[in-house]
């Protein structure tokens, strides 16, 4: 076991990485619409053959050090697979939108990490006397199983690769309601002497209590603070409902989608998705607002780019097939309870009010 035989299993090596890193790069291309679309099915089954020559890559060390001849063997039958395996996930791509060719392509990206760690480990074992690393390999070649069975998750159609990507919006927007939920006003002798104070502890910097202070974030909103807070709760939980309804149409259009001939389709499908992205960018910001200060210019903008928002929706949708009776309620409710808001948002706060009473007093 020689320097010359680890140097050689390094050129083999570095030669099949190199094939392999260029074929990867035809990912990033789209391919000709041409072309056969592959079955994902197809695709999976591939990658469970690469699952079992990782098998065999690591059955070589499991007594003493394999023949160079061996390993070389084996990284070349290994190779060769892992080569099919990226041409065909790249035919699986005809027809695909964004999303599902980003969800498609980081599949794949991680088999072939996982590959790429699993020999570079094995070469670098190679006449070594660490026994840690000869105990690595069944990790990773555990790694190159675990990221070929989740080709089973990945979506194979548009619809279900934008569904998901929805879906993960609204859990955001789930997460933001309940935090909303959570603010609290403050204590009703509360005066503006105790904010002020409050206030004035915030900026001096940190504090030995920065726990409690953190716990308390949110707990002393003002009456019309609270007002405001509740107003935006209902805004985004009538939205949440307006996304479930939006999913829920997504997928209905399952049968619609002609895997091979749908650019049209795929690109109003990828509009809505961007437009349903933006809603929960803005929902995130209005749930940053209501914390005291309260930003009411932010949220009045937040409220507007909502409901224009959801309008664009409907138009894409239009044009795709149409809206449900369900959708459309949900978009009324969500522009009803958007008016509330604005409104609330417009409305002065008893100390402008007590203010402005008070100018009108002394110019009397």
């Amino acid at each position: 076991m020689g320097k010359a035989e680890k140097e050689q299993l390094k050129r083999t090596l570095n030669s099949h990485l190199n094939t392999i890193h260029e074929t990867f790069q035809v990912l990033n291309q789209s391919p000709a619409s041409s072309l056969d679309k592959v079955s994902w099915e197809e695709v999976i089954k591939v990658g469970e053959e690469v699952s079992k020559q990782a098998t065999m890559a690591g059955m070589l060390w499991a007594g003493e050090t394999p023949e160079v001849r061996a390993l070389e063997e084996n990284m070349a039958a290994y190779f060769n697979m892992l080569l099919g395996f990226l041409l065909l996930s790249h035919g699986s791509t005809v027809g695909a939108g964004h999303t599902l060719s980003s969800s498609i392509h980081a599949s794949v990206k991680q088999v072939v990490d996982c590959s790429f760690k699993l020999f570079m480990e094995s070469v670098s074992t190679y006449g070594s006397h660490n026994k840690d690393q000869k105990l690595s390999i069944p990790q990773l070649v555990g790694a190159v199983w675990e990221a070929s069975s989740a080709l089973k998750k990945t979506p194979s159609s548009n619809i279900t690769a934008i569904g998901r990507c929805m879906t993960q919006v609204a859990f955001s927007m789930k997460d933001v309601l309940r935090e909303m939920k959570e603010l609290k006003p403050g204590s009703s002798e509360q005066t503006d002497e105790t904010y002020n104070d409050a206030s004035n502890k915030a900026e001096s910097g940190p504090q030995d209590d920065d726990d409690s202070c953190d716990d308390d974030l949110g707990n002393d909103l003002t009456p019309e603070e609270m007002k405001i807070a509740k107003s935006a709760t209902e805004v985004v939980s009538q939205m949440l409902l307006v996304t479930k309804e939006l999913i829920r149409t997504i997928t209905d259009l399952i049968k619609l989608e002609n895997p091979n001939d749908c650019s049209d389709f795929v690109d109003s499908l990828e509009k809505v998705l961007k437009l349903c992205q933006e809603i929960g960018t803005q929902v995130d910001e209005l749930g940053a607002c209501l914390y005291p200060p309260q930003e009411v210019p932010a949220m009045k903008a937040a409220s507007e780019k909502i409901s224009s928002i959801i309008d664009d929706i409907q138009v894409e949708l239009e044009n795709i097939r149409g809206t449900s009776q369900a959708f459309l309620r949900a978009c009324d409710g969500l522009r009803s309870s958007l008016r509330q808001f604005e409104s609330d948002l417009d409305c002065p706060s008893t100390a402008d009010l007590e203010a402005k009473m008070q100018d009108v007093t002394l110019s009397i």
